[in-house]
């Protein structure tokens, strides 16, 4: 008799109250929270413990994040799934454009743009997404992306519109 082979993965996933970080959040500046996040010192968001990204670098206009790659990330066709490149590529976009803003202001995308270059599988290991701002006004933003390999190939580049405005004073939002 021959022995089943369990072709099942499992992936557990845990994150922390999104709700309450935004809420410490916004008594920080942009790129005060950013850099808590990344610290350890606030939580980052549930997509990103779902997706397994890390913060990895948080300077004024500019952010980067690492996603190792894996299987779980594919889309039928054997590759990683056009949706989490975008995912990350947003991501590090708009917390490049976070990281410019004061305390009392947010965004929130507008549009993004991807360009898929190469295909990204897990022979590819970590990826890297660096996204800069390009242009920081007081009503809109825009930023744009690439990511990478571990030898710098670029697989993806994205450009993206971020809405900027005051954020609702936190009596408003109770």
């Amino acid at each position: 008799m021959e022995a089943e082979i369990d072709t099942q993965r499992r992936r557990n996933v845990t994150w922390s109250d999104p709700k309450a970080a935004a809420a410490e959040g916004r008594g920080l500046a942009g790129i005060d929270y950013l850099r808590a996040m990344m610290e350890g010192r606030l939580p980052g968001p549930p997509v990103i413990a779902l997706l397994g990204i890390e913060l990895s670098s948080v300077e004024p206009g500019a952010v980067a994040m690492e996603m190792p790659v894996g299987e779980y990330l594919y889309n039928p066709l054997g590759s990683v799934h056009g949706g989490m490149i975008a995912t990350i590529l947003d991501s590090v976009m708009g917390c490049a454009v976070h990281s410019v803003l004061p305390l009392g202001r947010g965004y929130t995308t507008l549009e993004i743009k991807v360009n898929f270059l190469r295909a990204v599988t897990d022979l590819v290991g970590t990826v890297r997404a660096e996204g800069r701002v390009v242009h920081a006004g007081r009503q809109s933003a825009v930023a744009d992306a690439k990511l990478v390999d571990a030898a710098g190939k670029t697989y993806a580049t994205a450009s993206t519109t971020c809405l900027v405005f005051d954020l609702p004073s936190p009596k408003a939002a109770t």
